[in-house]
């Protein structure tokens, strides 16, 4: 006698294709797909390589980098509802809400560049900041695959974080 492989055994039980929804076929496939994309946050004190390491990761898995601090920028230049909410906010000199920044992350993520997956450097840095964007991600059937935190020798931040120190008038 023929015996099936295991594999084929359970498809048997499985639904015929024909009495599937089209719509949650749809979702099935959209859902396989995007189980190849990639999506880390990096966390870690300033001067830990975040900005460093966020290149090299971005090229190696062709993923988009995700700065907070460049993507509030990038967003009041170009003009969109979250980026003139953000602007109207530092402009009075005030902290940009979570969900601003949130939203920000969420218009940056459903442009091309981001189809394979995204990085996340400087945020979130609160656990209410991290519910939001899982609560963001969860709408969109998606989650982080991946946390990984920098950890420096506090020596070695000192050290970096004063190389960095600049006049910007004199450039010294």
């Amino acid at each position: 006698p023929i015996t099936q492989p295991a594999e084929h055994a359970t498809m048997a039980s499985a639904p015929q294709l024909d009495t599937v929804p089209t719509t949650a076929l749809l979702d099935e496939l959209r859902k396989r797909l995007d189980e190849n994309k990639k999506r880390m946050i990096l966390v870690g004190p300033p001067g830990s390589g975040k900005g460093t390491q966020a290149p090299i990761i971005k090229d190696r898995f062709c993923l988009c980098h995700l700065a907070t601090g460049d993507m509030l920028r990038a967003a009041v230049a170009a003009g969109t509802e979250m980026g003139k909410a953000a602007d109207k906010v530092m402009k009075s000199g005030g902290l940009v809400s979570d969900e601003i920044v949130v939203g920000i992350i969420k218009e940056a993520i459903a442009q091309p560049e981001c189809s394979q997956g995204f990085i996340l450097d400087g945020f979130p840095r609160t656990v209410a900041q991290a519910e939001k964007l899982d609560a963001m991600l969860a709408e969109k059937g998606a989650k982080i695959d991946n946390v990984v935190e920098m950890k420096v020798d506090d020596e070695l931040l000192v050290t970096r974080i004063t190389g960095r120190l600049a006049h910007p008038a004199s450039g010294r």
